[in-house]
């Protein structure tokens, strides 16, 4: 996470302990929240299908991307959209219709360029791009990754963009993307989350700290596949759940390390989020319960158990109750559990889930060095209380003081948002509107984003030999 930061007032221990008990009583207007953005039309820039256009709108747009990103990410698409040549580029196009592959990919990128130069919804691509930004830098900075190698990829945290409203959030990792010689992902969100939609931000944590960072260690999720696979048959976890699991490890992962990076914020997110699509897709705003054997992702319900046993294993006082908030809210799609054409009790459902959840988080892993991956990243009484510091600030019009050193992030601020909006008598768009703002604020200050070559802001702290906690 960036080390840039909104110092925010203390407040008396009463307000803290008002504003820190969990309360969901609004999770249902979220749910609506998020069918509607799911349902809007807007799609976005349309495709920049015509190649020497193409080529002259992305140079124009060469110098508003910092020099990181100009080496990184422009220098070598241009390179390689040059060498492809008009024909060939057309010939792509036309073998890619759905935009699914190389076709997607070559789009995507020009759009992550196109978009950040030529302002396209410019406070929410900077609210975007800071979130992800801090979330890569909490990961892979020195500060939080000690005794831990670098990545075996770069990871420059990845560009951002709006579009493919269908697909919903989703990444290209650095696995596909250096097939250009790009060394960064692209992150993409529906454009409508650029205006509403709020618990879709909380699956940036899922595609940026899970997918981009589970591909960026050579070995680390065959590993986590095995040990989870190994976890499961040694408790004598039937029902084909070992199998099941390992061969969704990294959709299982990921939403493990999106919980690790924003707390429980992910996991009650995830539930909202996955009700709303499912709302807006069937007309029911439950978590499905059917898990086919063609879909890579886990199915809805036992995803819903992971974000419980996951939060439970968090750093954090309220994490227990918070776990059953998450797990009591899954609990009420229940019916019955069928996985790839298997039912499961429900008992063996949740064990298997919190077995999966201690696996991924507490196994030490020897593509990290010997260290788990809840002991690069967690959630910590420290980032409950900044949280739910930050939440008074969202909800009303009171200026955030700012000061630059360190401790509050955009995690907190999205994660601040989601618990927010969640809460009685929340106004949704209100609260969207006020984290867009901080976002785009901290945006501003990112080094990264100035003329500096800075992979990783987080980098930048002074080790100092006192610290002066203000009561």
């Amino acid at each position: 996470m960036d080390k840039r930061e909104f110092v925010i007032e203390s407040q008396s221990e009463i307000e803290r302990e008002l504003i820190s008990k969990p309360d969901i009583s609004n999770l249902q207007n979220c749910i609506q929240d998020v069918k509607d953005a799911t349902l809007d039309s807007d799609s976005g820039p349309t495709d920049p299908t015509d190649y020497n256009q193409l080529l002259k709108r992305l140079k124009a747009c060469e110098q508003t991307l910092p020099p990181l990103y100009r080496k990184a990410v422009f220098d070598p698409y241009i390179n390689n959209l040059e060498k492809i040549g008009k024909e060939e580029f057309d010939k792509i196009l036309a073998l890619d219709p759905r935009k699914e592959r190389l076709g997607g990919l070559i789009f995507d990128i020009a759009h992550a360029i196109l978009q950040n130069g030529e302002g396209y919804n410019k406070k929410a691509t900077d609210a975007f791009q800071e979130v992800v930004c801090d979330l890569i830098d909490g990961f892979i900075s020195a500060e939080d990754r000690k005794n831990v190698k670098p990545p075996d990829k770069s990871v420059i945290a990845p560009l951002v963009k709006w579009g493919n409203p269908l697909h919903g959030p989703y990444t290209w990792t650095i696995g596909a993307t250096s097939i250009l010689e790009v060394e960064t992902a692209i992150v993409n969100l529906p454009p409508a989350n650029a205006k509403y939609g709020l618990l879709a931000w909380a699956a940036l944590a899922h595609e940026t700290v899970g997918h981009d960072i589970l591909h960026a260690d050579t070995g680390l999720l065959t590993e986590l596949k095995y040990a989870v696979w190994n976890a499961l048959t040694e408790q004598n976890i039937g029902s084909g759940l070992p199998e099941y699991w390992a061969s969704r490890i990294d959709e299982t992962a990921s939403d493990v390390l999106g919980i690790l990076n924003i707390g429980p914020a992910a996991g009650i997110g995830l539930i909202g989020y996955f009700r709303g699509l499912n709302y807006a897709f069937t007309g029911k705003p439950v978590l499905r319960n059917i898990g086919p054997q063609n879909d890579y992702h886990p199915a809805d319900i036992i995803r819903g158990y992971l974000a419980a046993s996951a939060v439970r294993l968090l750093n954090f006082k309220g994490a227990k109750e918070w776990a059953q908030i998450i797990e009591d809210e899954t609990n009420k799609d229940l019916s019955t559990i069928r996985l790839a054409g298997t039912v499961v009790s429900v008992e063996e459902a949740r064990e298997s889930a919190r077995i999966v959840a201690s696996t991924i988080m507490r196994t030490k892993l020897k593509s990290l060095e010997n260290h788990q991956l809840d002991q690069i990243q967690n959630w910590y009484d420290d980032d409950e209380n900044i949280a739910n510091q930050l939440r008074s600030y969202l909800s009303t019009t009171t200026p955030l003081p700012i000061t630059y050193a360190s401790g509050v992030y955009a995690a907190h601020v999205v994660a601040a948002a989601v618990v927010e909006a969640t809460s009685k008598d929340a106004d949704i768009s209100f609260i969207f509107e006020r984290m867009l703002d901080i976002l785009k604020t901290m945006h501003d200050a990112n080094p990264t984003w100035a003329n500096f070559y800075i992979e990783h802001p987080g980098d930048i702290v002074p080790r100092k030999v006192y610290l002066n906690f203000v009561q």
